[in-house]
């Protein structure tokens, strides 16, 4: 089957909005035998990508999230000492992490936030990535599936607590860079998890996110999740919303989901409403100038 058509059927098997030049990139590196790492702010669908084309592949699907506790030990696996002293280092004594259960599976391993895992943890993926194997001390060498793959996300670099991967290891990457979608595509996807068919309401949820990743004091900008939540709150009403309740909902869903410039003087709760502000102002104007050439309901 053409790339192209896979690609189709993995949008409408799984709801994906968008995304065709992604899933068609990391289609080609999995069917090249590649490792993929998937760049990109929180938020913007890395997660469903890879669980959906793993499912599509029909291969198993092993999710590790990064953190600096999750060690090279836990990663590969260890022995249970209670089996150790009673049996010795037999099979059964051995307790699989995810990267020995993907790899003898032939598991899609999905890292999330790879850029967060401790360094032995990074050095323990080389040798799986670069031959295919896992060497454990009293075990002996274990051998991975050919349909084993490693798809990793990061963050950034200038998000925080994440660190500089090693060059060893982005060296045995391909990477595939996804940014926010366009405005459309993201109304589009509201409207499919929400369920709500008012336009006005999933107009107004995407702008005022959308603003927040404008904004000269926000560093990082809210997701197409604070959209969902907010068209989700704001369907509650059950009438139609005052400038006052946008704010509202804006407060309850904004204020954990950005982050702030240092060194502002500008409280959160202040650059949260003045960008509600400006984004009613702005739909306002829209819709007027839509009206006016006939191409909208007033």
């Amino acid at each position: 089957m053409a790339i192209d058509n896979e690609v189709q059927k993995i949008k409408e098997k799984y709801g994906i909005v968008g995304r065709d030049s992604e899933i068609r990139k990391i289609l080609m590196a999995i069917k090249a035998g590649k490792h993929v790492l998937l760049e990109g702010s929180v938020g913007i669908g890395k997660t469903l990508l890879a669980r959906s084309i793993a499912e599509y592949l029909k291969r198993g699907f092993i999710r590790v999230d990064g953190d600096e506790r999750l060690t090279e030990r836990k990663l590969i696996g260890y022995w249970d000492p209670p089996m150790v002293i009673n049996k010795g280092y037999v099979k059964e004594a051995f307790i699989e992490g995810p990267l020995t259960k993907a790899a003898l599976s032939g598991s899609v391993l999905f890292i999330n936030e790879l850029n967060r895992l401790s360094e032995s943890a990074q050095n323990a993926l080389l040798p799986v990535m670069d031959e295919g194997i896992i060497s454990i001390p009293h075990f002996g060498t274990l051998k991975a599936k050919k349909e084993f793959i490693i798809i990793a996300t990061q963050n950034p670099e200038e998000s925080i607590g994440v660190t500089r991967l090693s060059e060893a290891l982005k060296d045995r990457f391909v990477l595939v860079r996804l940014d926010y979608q366009s405005e459309e595509e993201e109304k589009e996807i509201v409207r499919q998890r929400t369920g709500v068919e008012k336009e006005e309401i999933i107009s107004y949820s995407v702008k005022i996110v959308r603003k927040t990743r404008e904004d000269p004091n926000i560093r990082r900008g809210a997701s197409v999740r604070a959209a969902i939540d907010m068209a989700l709150l704001a369907k509650t009403y059950g009438r139609d919303l005052s400038p006052e309740d946008w704010l509202e909902i804006a407060l309850m869903i904004l204020p954990e989901r950005i982050d702030i410039r240092e060194n502002l003087k500008a409280r959160r709760e202040e650059i949260i409403k003045r960008i509600v502000e400006r984004a009613l102002r702005e739909e306002v104007v829209e819709e007027n100038f839509l009206y006016l050439r006939g191409q909208g309901p007033r």
